[in-house]
């Protein structure tokens, strides 16, 4: 691919305003329309053969079918046996950290007493299962396995069923070992959408689920999109597209890292994107140059050409601009390498995670440093937030009133219910009242 059509630099003061609409537009996704009506298709095809369906899904799309969908414990301690040294500590240590960092997220009981009488409360209960997703496309990916299993353990998840694709028959060994090390060992050799339709519904072997979590292709999140829609299906936990990072950095940053930046999320995916936002034209000059000769040492150059060509340096005014740009684009990644990052923290208002300074790379967050990998994508940080453990808590009110908070508060209920015209309402509470001797 021609270098002059990776990572243009683009001014943003000289655009107009189609160009600058395209310049912060996401990559065309495949054809929604064709994904979901083939996602409904192996939808229905599991629920009607169940097991059969899902094997067959396999033979076609994951290189064969493996002799068994449940993954024998054996094979899970094994995988886990096998695992050299230095990866089960820097797996263990992560594995540490998210628990940390998610375990403070834990709801505190809440009771309020809102008038005399009037008791209300929050009480949470734990899911009582989930279906943990882990993509093994080009690369197994055991530290989605982790952001997703730790929290719904500390939440009380009673369940936790995993399932990842069987490459050539097999689960990667370092999923399993992960699941091993994450306690799980429930654990299911199927992948893609029909591993979502699986788990939504059930089979004769595979558990149905109350919801679903874990990045995953087109298909998967598809998949994910259409059980949700269904009261009989599975909850999902966020809608997401191909992985995204947005930097923002002036003159004190180094190149070399905003570059490295830059290429560490652009790897992930054809569709994945990009965007440096500085003031500055010798940094955007710098960057590239940098970024291009990375890029040559790095061994998914392919996926990264692709993803590059998608992706932007935009000169903008200043800081503020950049920032009121990167609110309204709402990345799933944010970097912001400037002069005291953490005083523009506040400027910050949709994003999936934020990175502050030279020395928070964006792949610290994806293992290890505690905070959670899954996120909105594709600007659905504006309304949406990264997985947390309150994904896999119900958050339940409860209400108590004495007979005086029902004497004191009841005459408020009824006229409300008088005002929406919803006599039975009305009743349920002037039956009380006037047992209570209130006229």
């Amino acid at each position: 691919m021609n270098a002059e059509v990776l990572l243009p630099i683009l001014d943003y003061a000289r655009l107009d305003a189609e160009q600058r609409r395209a310049a912060l537009g996401r990559p065309a996704a495949v054809d929604r329309s064709l994904v979901f009506a083939a996602v409904r298709e192996t939808v229905r095809a599991v629920r009607l053969r169940g097991d059969e369906a899902v094997l067959d899904y396999a033979r076609r799309f994951d290189g064969g079918a493996p002799d068994r969908l449940r993954v024998p414990n054996s094979e899970i301690e094994g995988a886990l046996e096998d695992l050299p040294r230095a990866q089960r500590e820097a797996l263990e240590r992560a594995i540490s950290n998210v628990h940390r960092f998610h375990a403070a997220q834990m709801p505190s009981p809440l009771v309020v007493e809102t008038e005399p009488g009037v008791r209300c409360e929050r009480i949470v209960r734990a899911l009582d299962s989930v279906g943990l997703y882990v993509p093994a496309g080009s690369a197994p990916l055991p530290s989605a396995l982790i952001m997703s299993a730790i929290p719904a353990a500390i939440a009380g998840v009673a369940r936790r069923v995993l399932c990842s694709p069987a490459r050539g028959g097999r689960v990667h060994p370092a999923i399993l070992a992960t699941a091993r090390l994450c306690g799980i060992d429930e654990v299911y050799a199927v992948g893609g959408a029909q591993a979502i339709a699986a788990l939504a519904y059930g089979t004769e072997t595979i558990p149905k689920v109350d919801k679903i979590v874990g990045p995953g292709s087109a298909w998967v999140t598809a998949a994910k999109q259409v059980v949700a829609e269904d009261p009989d299906g599975a909850a999902l936990d966020l809608p997401a597209g191909p992985s995204e990072v947005l930097v923002i950095a002036d003159d004190s940053a180094r190149a070399e890292f905003v570059a490295a930046d830059l290429l560490a999320q652009a790897e992930h995916d054809p569709l994945s994107q990009a965007l440096l936002l500085t003031p500055s034209r010798h940094l955007a000059e710098s960057v590239r140059a940098a970024a291009l000769i990375q890029l040559e040492g790095l061994s998914r150059s392919t996926v990264l050409q692709q993803s590059l060509a998608r992706s932007r340096i935009i000169i903008v005014h200043d800081l503020d601009e950049a920032l009121s740009l990167s609110n309204d684009y709402a990345p799933e990644h944010l970097l912001l390498q400037c002069a005291e990052p953490r005083a523009r923290l506040a400027q910050v208002r949709a994003a999936g995670s934020v990175f502050l300074g030279p020395w928070s790379p964006e792949p610290v967050g994806d293992y290890c440093s505690g905070t959670n990998h899954v996120l909105p994508t594709y600007g659905y940080a504006r309304a949406y937030s990264g997985l947390s453990v309150l994904d896999f808590l119900r958050r339940i009110t409860v209400q108590e009133l004495t007979a005086e908070g029902l004497r004191g508060l009841g005459p408020t209920a009824k006229t409300l219910a008088d005002l929406e015209g919803l006599d039975a309402h009305a009743l349920a509470v002037q039956l009380r009242l006037a047992a209570l001797g209130v006229a």
